[in-house]
């Protein structure tokens, strides 16, 4: 499997799963406290998911968590600690997943790309949700 987590003195920045990670079954590789679960599943040919809903369950969030999912291109994502301190730069290709999950971030496009960006909401709006640094 090829999974990564990236964490700067105990606490995890992101959680990055390649596309070509595998899983036999279902597998959440982030905590069970972050407000959001990024968890990979295989099934084979006719497996089928019981009929559900989701009860409602009252949550607080904090802090937003991102997770970026790169349809096609290629992007480098600087991580940054919650002191603002570079960390790490990663490279993402198409079909590879990011958990955005703490400290801060910034994009450069490598190439021309298309990203699936999952957060929480209600959205606060920028100047409300984020501090540029």
């Amino acid at each position: 499997m090829s999974m990564e987590r990236i964490e700067s003195q105990g606490e995890i920045i992101a959680i990055i799963v390649r596309k070509a990670s595998t899983v036999e079954g279902i597998q959440f590789f982030s905590p069970p406290e972050f407000s959001q679960q990024l968890g990979l599943i295989t099934r084979k040919k006719d497996y089928s998911v019981k009929r559900h809903v989701h009860k409602l369950v009252a949550r607080q969030v904090l802090v937003t968590q991102e997770v970026l999912y790169l349809l096609f291109g290629r992007i480098e994502i600087t991580l940054y600690d919650k002191y603002r301190s570079q960390i790490k730069t990663v490279e993402l290709s198409q079909g590879d997943t990011i958990l955005l999950a703490g400290g801060g971030h910034g994009i450069k496009f490598l190439e021309d790309s298309k990203i699936l960006e999952i957060k929480q909401g209600p959205y606060s709006g920028t100047e409300a949700d984020k501090e540029h640094f």
